[in-house]
């Protein structure tokens, strides 16, 4: 009797000669990379977490009479765990006015886009006579945005709620996939975790001469430029949505 053919449709297993799914790698910070991971999942992709910085929190925030608190990133909210939650909170982007009313804020507004529109925002909606800002961020982040919003008048109170440290190495798991041509995109969600992750490669121009990247802002794009990439895309606006939405 002849035996069934190896790739016979009733064999459920991969057959040997079938290429292995490539993998969409995760570079963001945890918990967000394990998050973005499941939503990705949920859509049939299969997913490698690699998170390039890792975040440490700063000490809660002395609370202070501040008109509103202005938040660039979900991270910084656990520095504000002292702060009024009637107080004001203006938010980068809907994720993180997300996790600002789940900590217990309740007026919170979100730019739903960037810094710039951060500011368009907080000169929308506040006034200068009303009294100081906080802008409450990471390390040497929000430089521009407090610039800006001094311009239009404001006091502004810039504090450190977190600060990222990068990865110095790549786990064994990832420098497998990467030489095994298994990566077919990594997704970045900041130029830092983009130039964290380009550090971390030994021979860019092979090992991601095959891999896609997808930035989350031209500012991110142009972290990646100078690697030679199977190709780079952008999103259309600076949120997880439409970074997933630029996967096949």
């Amino acid at each position: 009797m002849n035996s069934a053919p190896a790739c016979a449709p009733t064999v459920r297993r991969m057959c040997l000669s079938e290429p292995l799914p490539r993998l969409v790698l995760i570079t963001r910070p945890e918990p967000a990379a394990s998050q973005t991971a499941s939503v990705l999942q949920a859509r049939g992709y299969q997913t490698l977490v690699c998170p390039m910085l890792e975040i440490q929190p700063a000490l809660p925030l002395p609370p202070a009479p501040f008109q509103a608190i202005l938040v660039t990133s979900g991270n910084a909210l656990p520095a504000l765990s002292r702060f009024d939650l009637s107080t004001r909170i203006l938010t980068v982007g809907d994720a993180t006015a997300a996790r600002a009313v789940k900590a217990g804020f309740r007026h919170v507004l979100s730019a739903g886009r960037d810094a710039g529109a951060l500011a368009e925002l907080a000169a929308a909606e506040l006034l200068p006579a009303d009294g100081p800002l906080l802008l409450a961020s990471g390390a040497g982040q929000g430089l521009d945005l407090a610039a800006d919003l001094q311009a239009r008048g404001f006091t502004l109170r810039r504090r450190i709620a977190y600060r990222r440290v990068a990865a110095e190495s790549l786990s064994e798991e990832v420098r497998a996939a990467l030489d095994a041509g298994r990566v077919g995109h990594a997704i970045f969600f900041s130029a830092d975790t983009a130039r964290a992750f380009i550090r971390c490669i030994e021979n860019p121009a092979t090992a991601l001469a095959g891999v896609e990247a997808l930035a989350i802002s031209s500012q991110t794009e142009l972290a990646l430029r100078n690697v030679a990439w199977r190709a780079i895309r952008v999103a259309k606006h600076p949120n997880q949505d439409e970074l997933v939405a630029l996967l096949p």
